[in-house]
């Protein structure tokens, strides 16, 4: 078949991007035929078309983001004559590449989940009602899911996320990361259409192995070759709740014992970075929480003649990973971290972590409501200090991770999903 994506943003390393490059590289192995179009592509990415306008960041997208949700200035007329314009525009880039590419299927990538680009959203249903191509629409998070984030006064806006958010029709069916969306979609919106797709990760690939490339990685960052590392790969916002990891830093009482932080905040707004380095300091650990989010990107590359390494290099250093999320719509980093043979200390992020990945039987350390208990501090401090005891963990989780979180598994699932 040819199949089209259609994403804002590719080739980065958020949950979405990631996921989605999953996805196509399974289903051009199945030897499907896949072209995308993106409004912003990072790195190097096969069959893209790049239409700015898709972009979440793009000024039209922003603008009606800011009068949608952020109570800019605008009236009920003047917004709606905005989602129109740009819906309309939008609907003719995608028609114009979906006629080009003679597409037997769609996929939209979180783009009818959360209306981070409103008209977007609105473009693909009105493309999907204009062809009939039968869609899959790709969720990975729900509006509902962000609390107050989408609340809006506007009644043109609550059309539109009615309408759009999600899609209910004959010729879509919903693809959800968990088993909480599935329910509530079933339940709340009586759409039943609905398979659970988890994260995946390819189990046959060597992931997160030290080589002649990131074996200065440990100099470049400063660090001793005697330092315990715990590695916080993810983006630095406010649900990854990286200030349990800081915590757990000042707990464990060791020097040796180093914090690294992967990511940046440039998704991030409200100041969580400073508030980080702020507890450092208050606690007397700058010196072992480093963050070094200039040091990684999705992929191995230089930038201005300086290197740049891979996420997986970092889990090739990990002695152990923190894992304190507050939310996840799943969760990438801990299927990495399985694949990686990489230790696990995890919060229980409701509602997701123990009905979909905890209760299959990883073993990890586990903690509840992001509380740092004395036990499991303990357990922790164990198993930095005792090799033996970290390998019989990871390779039981790399096990069960192969079952359930692995690219044939994936294959299983999209036998229903694309027919």
């Amino acid at each position: 078949m040819r199949i089209g994506f259609i994403i804002g943003r590719i080739g980065g390393v958020d949950g979405v991007a990631l996921e989605t490059e999953k996805w196509i590289h399974v289903l051009r192995r199945m030897g499907h035929h896949i072209a995308i179009i993106t409004g912003e592509l990072q790195g190097d990415v096969e069959n893209v078309t790049v239409v700015p306008a898709l972009s979440f960041g793009s000024p039209t997208a922003v603008s009606i983001q800011k009068k949608a949700f952020f109570g800019a200035p605008a009236t009920e007329a003047e917004l709606l004559s905005e989602l129109e314009r740009d819906s309309q525009a939008i609907e003719q880039e995608l028609y114009t590449w979906a006629t080009r590419e003679k597409l037997d299927y769609l996929v939209s990538e979180n783009a009818n989940a959360l209306p981070f680009h409103a008209t977007l959203g609105r473009a693909i249903k009105r493309l999907i009602e204009r062809t009939g191509i039968p869609c899959v629409s790709h969720d990975h998070d729900f509006y509902w899911e962000r609390g107050s984030r989408y609340e809006t006064p506007h009644a043109c806006v609550l059309s539109l996320l009615k309408d759009c958010y999600p899609i209910d029709a004959p010729n879509v069916k919903h693809a959800v990361i968990n088993k909480a969306a599935k329910a509530y979609l079933e339940q709340h919106l009586g759409i039943t259409d609905t398979i659970v797709v988890p994260n995946v990760m390819d189990f046959d690939a060597p992931f997160g192995q030290s080589d002649a490339y990131n074996s200065d990685l440990r100099t470049e960052l400063g660090l001793a070759a005697e330092d315990v590392l715990l590695f916080q790969i993810t983006r630095i916002v406010r649900r990854k709740g990286i200030e349990t990891a800081v915590e757990l830093v000042h707990r464990l009482a060791d020097p040796k014992v180093k914090l690294i932080v992967t990511g940046t905040d440039e998704d991030d707004t409200s100041g969580y970075l400073a508030e980080l380095k702020q507890q450092a300091k208050r606690l007397k650990i700058e010196t072992q929480v480093i963050f070094a989010g200039a040091h990684f990107a999705n992929h191995r590359q230089q930038s201005d003649g300086k290197k740049i390494y891979a996420l997986h290099d970092g889990y090739a250093h990990a002695d152990a990973m923190t894992y304190f999320s507050t939310y996840e719509g799943f969760g990438n980093a801990f299927v990495e971290a399985v694949v990686a043979k990489v230790p696990i200390f995890v919060n229980n992020y409701k509602p997701v972590y123990w009905p979909d990945i905890g209760s299959l039987g990883f073993q990890t350390v586990q903690i509840e409501n992001s509380e740092l208990s004395d036990e499991a501090v303990e357990h922790m401090r164990r198993i930095l200090r005792d090799p033996l005891l970290r390998h019989e963990m990871t390779d039981h989780n790399f096990e069960l991770g192969r079952e359930h979180f692995s690219y044939q598994a994936l294959e299983r699932l999209f036998a229903s999903l694309f027919q």
